[in-house]
């Protein structure tokens, strides 16, 4: 296993490769973990961005398609939902395998049944994960979220629903979900999530937001009140995608009546030939950097890539890249 040096503390962009002779996790210091998948490779990536150098391991799973990606730092364990097994998978011994210089991770016989097919994001809040299932001939192109609990034997799966809209990204806020609507430019928020029966249910509110193509990534930092989403805009082009982040969430959208509009007033966007955006299909951001880390897959086949947060809109070049072929999904952790 090589280590590819992506971030110092600061987060400077110059990339090194060289052998792995030294152990870079440390379990009792600061660390903002950033976990990605990939739908092409068999691996997911880890990179420890306060750890010296800030290398980035590649770690082999089971299956080579895989998407929504989550850690769980307290159990050391790895939830991915595998397209490839069309069910969610739990890797432990991340931490053994990163110090041992090992090129793969333990599947736990730990996953759920095939319950989804063509799963695309995974939320996770507490013992509930939550998959969202893209429309595809697999699933009589039916657009499902499925709400699993995760026990000390497995995943159990609790409810099931059924939405007239494509799904991608999603994010948990307290009891809330907020979901993008792919295709579109839209914003969809189901209110108290838990709480509703199996069934089909519809959005508590959607809302369009201006100047954005088409919706894929999302995160919401409840600590800023701030969204994040992206566009890859036209899926084939590997040079037209953005992000979209909009200050004050919670008030600017609680303003927005339902099939109403965000306009671009309340956002501040990164577009434009800087900023190698293409189709950036995931985002993760750290609160205490105020640093904004994206999934893009389209652009040299993989990268992903790291911005500072923008005071205002622009043609905004990334600090960091890192080549990561077929990444999917995009996850941090901060302990």
């Amino acid at each position: 296993m090589k280590k590819t040096i992506l971030f110092s503390v600061s987060l400077l962009t110059t990339l090194v490769s060289c052998n792995l002779d030294e152990t870079v996790y440390y379990d009792n210091v600061p660390q903002v973990k950033i976990f990605t998948s990939s739908n092409t490779s068999g691996k997911i990536s880890y990179t420890n961005l306060l750890a010296n150098n800030a290398a980035t391991f590649s770690l082999s799973v089971n299956g080579t398609d895989n998407d929504g990606i989550f850690y769980d730092n307290d159990a050391d364990e790895v939830i991915v939902a595998s397209r490839t097994n069309n069910r969610l998978e739990r890797y432990s011994g991340l931490k053994n395998s990163v110090s041992s210089n090992v090129d793969n991770l333990t599947l736990d016989n730990f996953s759920s049944n095939t319950d989804f097919t063509n799963p695309r994001e995974i939320a996770v809040t507490g013992d509930k994960i939550i998959v969202t299932q893209d429309q595809a001939a697999s699933n009589g192109n039916t657009n499902k979220l499925f709400v699993y609990q995760k026990t000390n034997s497995g995943f159990t799966l609790l409810n099931q629903y059924t939405v007239d809209f494509k799904l991608w990204g999603i994010h948990v806020n307290g009891n809330d979900l907020y979901a993008i609507a792919d295709l579109t430019s839209d914003l969809v928020v189901f209110t108290n999530f838990f709480s509703l029966p199996s069934g089909s249910i519809t959005p508590t509110k959607r809302v369009t937001i201006e100047g954005l193509t088409r919706t894929h990534g999302i995160t919401f930092s409840n600590q800023d009140n701030v969204m994040i989403l992206t566009d890859v805009a036209d899926a084939a082009s590997d040079s037209d995608g953005g992000v979209v982040i909009i200050n004050n969430f919670t008030n600017v959208l609680n303003s927005t009546s339902n099939m109403g509009t965000i306009a671009m007033n309340n956002q501040i966007r990164i577009y434009g030939s800087e900023t190698m955006l293409g189709n950036p299909v995931d985002v993760a951001y750290d609160y205490v950097t105020n640093r904004i880390f994206v999934a893009e897959r389209a652009n040299g086949g993989g990268k992903v890539l790291a911005f500072v947060y923008p005071t205002v809109s622009g043609n905004l070049a990334p600090i960091s890249s890192r080549t990561e072929l077929g990444v999917a999904g995009i996850y941090l952790v901060r302990k």
